[in-house]
């Protein structure tokens, strides 16, 4: 689960912007928090949604892509290295052309509170430090930093494995890898304490940047042809957003061909599942038909896309993190609305974070101020983030009147001449 992120030098980002999932004390809807379960610290209750406003080309976007950057390089090839990193500097002041992006994600797993700082270059990774919090006690695990003398390595005193493994693992890392990705895939099944946070960047933060649904739909087709059992689960999510689907039915001609997804490249998966076949049986009051499907409208596409990631964060451990970007392009404002009450009504300690220019959320009173989060860019082009909950106001006033009335901007400037 997430507790803040924060972002600078990257993209529209100049100066450190923070996107906090902290729950305001006071404020009422409890059934949209949760207590974090962290063993021997008090920390506040976190939110379970949040919702991005804010004019285009406002940074909204280039949040999401923030938050998703991990991921990127835990999927990145060895053989890809000549590549650079997937990061661009702040255009708008040339002192911070040649300086790193910085990203510093502070969450919890597995009972345990971490903060994980990366900066880096498009040519390689400058600083990358993992520090977890036993009974709040700040404890170093590992820091690795690139300066003129050279890259400097300093190891925890209480991190697993020994002086011997941990020059091992220093010695596999390159300036373009991640040095727990190297750590996790060279270390024993008794080494677990990286574990934790590797699997949650892997695993509980899943990311989906705008126009990635088409590609997800062929990956939920090929994830059930991996785990066919799950089938109805597509088919009743598809059912209870009114979508007639009565069966699915998946071609299982090359089933023994489809190899597990921890065996394929992302860019292998995407591939090989362009070529998976599936039927779908609508329901009418006149009967059944089927449809392949190629032939299924653009919104079930979407909606089978998003299936997979919402699957995968409410069935992983209860504690998964979905960001999406536009959610409301690409699934109707009725069904958004459903699937934050399904969401908020879950019982889990998950959380769905997406950028949306659907304002009518603003006034279903669904969510608190402090859910409603706005981007601007300021007079230098810079993105500023800020919570409705910064801005002066009352628990159950007009969020929406208040937001098209400019109160608390991130409105975008129309000039009329």
């Amino acid at each position: 689960m997430l507790i803040e992120f924060s972002v600078s030098n990257y993209r529209s980002f100049r100066d450190k912007q923070t996107l906090s999932m902290a729950a305001t004390p006071r404020l009422s809807k409890k059934r949209n928090l949760f207590a974090p379960p962290v063993n021997g610290e008090k920390l506040p209750d976190l939110l379970k949604v949040a919702a991005i406003y804010g004019p285009n080309a406002s940074g909204k976007s280039s949040l999401i892509r923030a938050m998703g950057i991990i991921g990127q390089l835990l999927t990145a090839l060895p053989s890809a290295n000549d590549e650079p990193l997937p990061v661009s500097p702040f255009r708008f002041d040339p002192q911070l052309q040649h300086e790193p992006s910085c990203f510093e994600y502070n969450f919890i797993q597995r009972g345990l509170r971490y903060r994980f700082v990366l900066h880096l270059t498009a040519q390689r990774i400058i600083e990358e430090q993992l520090v977890s919090y036993p009974k709040g006690k700040e404890t170093l695990l590992y820091q690795r930093c690139f300066a003129e003398e050279g890259e400097q390595y300093v190891f925890g005193a209480n991190l697993e494995g020994g002086k011997e493994v941990h020059n091992a693992w220093r010695r596999l890392t390159n300036p373009k890898t991640l040095f727990i990705s190297q750590a996790i895939a060279n270390s024993s099944e008794e080494l677990t304490q990286l574990r934790g946070p590797f699997s949650w960047f892997q695993t509980g933060l899943l990311v989906i940047e705008q126009n990635n649904f088409m590609g997800l739909s062929a990956a939920s087709i090929r994830f059930l042809k991996i785990a066919s059992d799950h089938t109805g689960n597509l088919r009743d999510f598809l059912k209870e957003v009114d979508i007639p689907v009565s069966a699915i039915h998946l071609n299982t001609e090359d089933a023994e061909s489809v190899q597990p997804a921890k065996k394929l490249t992302l860019k292998e998966f995407f591939a090989a599942a362009q070529k998976d076949k599936v039927t779908l049986t609508h329901t009418s009051l006149l009967g059944k038909a089927e449809f392949d499907f190629s032939e299924e409208s653009g919104g079930t596409k979407n909606l089978i896309g998003f299936w997979l990631p919402w699957f995968m964060i409410n069935h992983a451990d209860g504690s998964g993190i979905l960001c999406v970007d536009e959610l409301d392009s690409s699934l109707h404002p009725s069904i958004v609305d459903d699937l934050i009450e399904k969401h908020l009504n879950s019982g889990l300690d998950t959380q769905l974070i997406f950028t949306t220019h659907d304002t009518h959320l603003m006034n279903a009173k669904a969510l608190r101020r402090d859910q409603f989060w706005i981007t601007e860019r300021d007079a230098n082009g810079a993105t500023c983030l800020f919570s409705v909950h910064d801005f002066e106001g009352r628990e159950g006033e007009d969020v929406e009147k208040r937001y098209f009335e400019g109160r608390y901007r991130g409105l975008p400037l129309i000039r009329r001449g």
